[in-house]
């Protein structure tokens, strides 16, 4: 009875001798996993107007994006940024590089890709020109209707397909983004001295739209092109 003692003393230290040393090896590749470098770079910037240098107001919501590619890799991997809402984006977190950065399915005129070395804090606008501009809007709330006038400035010979108001709680309204909404087909030309005007009766909304609550709206025009998105004016807050 002695010797099987043993040699179950035996077979313990062994055991954990090799559990210890699988422990080891765990540790030392979690270990290399955690020294591969962090993004140590920023891009940041803004979709301006060519023309007028204002920012592009965009949907957040299938909206214009960005892809960029990272140089030194054969898998030519395309990533993606959202742009916001007020026509600025950022990436904290990428890895100093050489980029071809395009912005793609937009709501402006489509832009050639660039060739940009990406280091610390590097700012990247882009001069773009919108398919339509929103021109002299106002926005408010007339007895119980919240009411909508603008002009429109179409760039390209593409029509006008429709124009909208849209309303929602959140600042990122807009067209894919709504819990009430006014709109207009268009479908043709545009007279650069109509002023449109589209209205949203509240009394009609009043499930969504809440006496006492603040709400966003905001109005736009799309072009009848492939891909393209909303072009706005900026979004005005008003208290119902």
């Amino acid at each position: 009875m002695v010797w099987f003692k043993i040699l179950n003393i035996d077979i313990m230290k062994r055991l954990t001798i090799h559990i210890s040393a699988l422990l080891l090896l765990f540790g030392a590749g979690a270990c290399s996993v955690d020294n591969y470098p962090a993004p140590d770079s920023g891009l940041y910037g803004t979709f301006l107007d060519a023309e007028t240098n204002e920012p592009v107001e965009q949907d957040i919501i299938r909206g214009s994006t960005i892809e960029f590619i990272e140089h030194g890799y054969a898998s030519q991997t395309k990533q993606t940024m959202i742009i916001k809402n007020d026509g600025t984006y950022r990436n904290n977190l990428i890895f100093a590089n050489t980029y071809t950065i395009t912005p793609v399915r937009g709501n402006f005129v489509p832009v050639t890709p660039q060739e940009v070395t990406v280091k610390g804090e590097t700012q990247l606008d882009f001069k773009v020109q919108p398919y339509i501009r929103v021109k002299e809007a106002s926005i408010e709330k007339v007895g119980t209707k919240i009411v909508a006038k603008f002009k429109l400035q179409q760039t390209v010979m593409n029509n006008v397909r429709k124009i909208g108001l849209y309303a929602h709680p959140e600042p990122s309204v807009g067209e894919p983004m709504r819990v009430a909404l006014a709109e207009h087909e268009i479908n043709g030309a545009i007279d650069p001295n109509k002023v449109y005007q589209l209205e949203i009766d509240l009394p009609s909304n009043s499930n969504v739209l809440k006496t006492g609550g603040q709400y966003f709206f905001r109005a736009g025009g799309i072009i009848d092109a492939p891909e393209s998105k909303f072009n706005y004016a900026k979004a005005v807050r008003i208290a119902l």
